[in-house]
């Protein structure tokens, strides 16, 4: 069986693939991509024509969109299943990754996560007005999110869901602001929610900073 996953160490997009991935006990073979890069090789885009990361690669068979290579996964593997059998249950995870997707990802993770840690980490200006306008927007995200969680172990219940990848890989980055720490502070179901799920070793094992 060969599987390969290719992306961007940064990507938090790579990073649901890989925790997914992780919590089935999947072996994998990762391919560094930028999808930022100016000459994105030509084979790379025929994996994907949009250019854009994560690709799955599993015995010849490529998939690319996350919602789809992390719902693969969970059919495809064994392991511990990753969403839930109940209807209900199920639609409320579909919701939060569609709400994470939709409205946390940019103000968390391409405003705030972006401009007050990655750019001065490269060396490069931080843009004060795009950090204040994804600390306007973030309180009513996690607002909603912390009315959707379900006060048990996990957002959609008492076992891990693809929603707790999905939100648990752009708060990892969030958090890591002073100000988005103190943004989720507000937020005591999401807070507890956090400290389980943030301290799983498929989190420690999918750590950007270790570009494995």
């Amino acid at each position: 069986m060969s599987v390969v996953l290719h992306g961007y160490h940064l990507s938090v997009y790579l990073r649901i693939a890989r925790l997914a991935l992780v919590e089935k006990g999947v072996a994998y073979e990762r391919v560094e991509v930028n999808p930022f890069a100016p000459d994105l090789p030509s084979a790379y885009l025929e994996l994907h024509p949009f250019g854009r990361v994560p690709v799955l690669v599993h015995d010849g068979f490529t998939l690319y969109e996350t919602a789809a290579i992390t719902r693969y996964i969970d059919r495809t593997f064994p392991g511990p299943p990753l969403q839930p059998a109940g209807g209900q249950a199920l639609a409320r995870m579909d919701q939060i990754i569609g709400v994470v997707d939709a409205y946390a990802y940019w103000p968390l993770v391409r405003q705030v996560f972006a401009h007050r840690v990655i750019r001065p980490r490269l060396g490069q200006p931080a843009d004060e007005a795009e950090i204040a306008k994804g600390l306007a927007i973030a309180p009513r995200v996690l607002g909603a999110l912390e009315r959707l969680a379900s006060g048990d172990a996990f957002l959609v219940g008492p076992a891990l869901s693809l929603a707790d990848l999905h939100l648990g890989a752009m708060i990892a980055y969030f958090v890591q602001a002073p100000e988005g720490a103190a943004l989720l502070a507000r937020s005591p179901r999401l807070v507890d929610w956090w400290s389980s799920v943030g301290a799983r070793p498929s989190f420690t094992a999918t750590d950007p900073s270790a570009r494995t």
